[in-house]
């Protein structure tokens, strides 16, 4: 993972392993406060892998990719965000209690292709501190490398995630071949929240 997170970066680990996050999802009520939500352009599917990584301290994410299927969302996150959008064709589906999840990247030569259905189990639970879930979703900022190539953080808040244990069953996922690895071996930790709500502040540029 060293030769996909910039320097400044260290990547984060739990007992001596690093993961890999794939997060499909769907956004709503996106908008630049105080304006008011547009339902063409503030609520759309997003698709993102990630890793985890800590500078000063502060642990954070680092995105290897983001898909969304809003064109105008992927313009504003690369242009103030400096974060790596790509557009893609997806889909978001509820079945009763099952999530059906597709999406194709559009903009590259080589589409990106991820296809899953999933659904939660159990009751939904805040992740307790030192454990696996704690690690992975217990989080509170981004950072990204701006054009000139300095780093920048990005912090968020929401409340702890209610997560519940999930099951799935990942038909296609084609994400991760484009940086030079795969995903097998063991089988994925999944989880599911149904709804957070995030505040994401503006980047700010690390020394």
């Amino acid at each position: 993972m060293r030769r996909l997170v910039p320097e400044g970066l260290r990547i984060d680990e739990y007992e001596g392993t690093t993961f890999v996050g794939v997060v499909p999802f769907r956004m709503s009520g996106v908008m630049l406060r105080p304006m008011p939500d547009l339902p063409w352009i503030s609520a759309f599917p997003e698709l993102n892998v990630r890793l985890y990584v800590e500078r000063d301290g502060k642990p954070g994410v680092w995105f290897l990719s983001l898909d969304a299927h809003n064109p105008l969302a992927v313009w504003a996150a690369r242009k103030f965000f400096h974060l790596p959008y790509f557009r893609a064709r997806m889909a978001c589906d509820r079945e009763g209690a099952q999530v059906r999840y597709a999406s194709a990247r559009t903009d590259q030569p080589r589409p990106a292709r991820f296809r899953a259905c999933y659904a939660p189990r159990g009751v939904p639970c805040e992740a307790r501190a030192g454990t696996v879930e704690h690690f992975l979703t217990e989080r509170y900022c981004l950072y990204a490398r701006s054009p000139s190539g300095r780093l920048l953080r990005t912090d968020v808040h929401h409340v702890p995630w209610p997560l519940q244990v999930a099951e799935a069953d990942i038909e296609q996922n084609e994400l991760t071949s484009a940086h030079g690895f795969e995903l097998n071996g063991a089988p994925p930790l999944l989880h599911f929240a149904r709804r957070v709500d995030v505040v994401v502040w503006s980047p700010t540029l690390l020394d």
